[in-house]
């Protein structure tokens, strides 16, 4: 199943442009690997002294937005979990400024960020990679509107690039 094949009904109109940032017609698991190794190496690849920094006063750092990438995996993920095993609960939004405020990701090493990233995108891989052609199809509410798993395995993609190009444009 590749990303040409996914439908806007599939997903709140929100994320279109995360679905946009996918720079290739890319299956979901092949895409979350390559975005891995891209993703570390990026992060490896910024001065020590821009980890804290942030281009206006009240913006996120550059640690503030790598723990935002990572809590945001992990609520989508789950959200893909609920919806493959059929959970019919509307599952909530979450309010990613609160998260940021709350995660301590000043008080974090660049390090210790970049293995949680690796960890937590591990276990995306691992989940991801027991969807099945159906399962992915599968497509549940989450935030008041419609979410196939594999929008949302196409969303963490897209997500991820957004905010490297935000980093790349306003921070570098």
């Amino acid at each position: 199943m590749s990303l040409n094949s996914i439908s806007t009904s599939e997903y709140n109109t929100y994320y279109q442009p995360y679905i946009d940032a996918i720079n290739e017609d890319i299956g979901i698991c092949e895409g979350l690997k390559q975005n891995q190794n891209s993703v570390v190496s990026f992060f490896l690849s910024i001065p020590k002294e821009k980890h804290s920094y942030a281009y206006a006063e009240g913006k996120w750092t550059i640690k503030d937005v790598l723990l935002h990438v990572i809590d945001t995996e992990r609520i989508f993920t789950y959200r893909a979990l609920r919806v493959a095993r059929r959970d019919k609960t509307i599952l909530p939004g979450f309010e990613h400024d609160d998260y940021v405020v709350h995660a301590g990701a000043k008080n974090r090493s660049f390090d210790s960020l970049l293995e949680e990233y690796k960890a937590v995108r591990q276990a995306t891989l691992t989940l991801f990679s027991t969807f099945d052609a159906g399962t992915l199809k599968l497509i549940g509410n989450a935030s008041g509107s419609p979410i196939s798993v594999r929008a949302i395995g196409y969303i963490l993609l897209g997500h991820e690039n957004h905010h490297i190009k935000t980093i790349k444009e306003r921070y570098l």
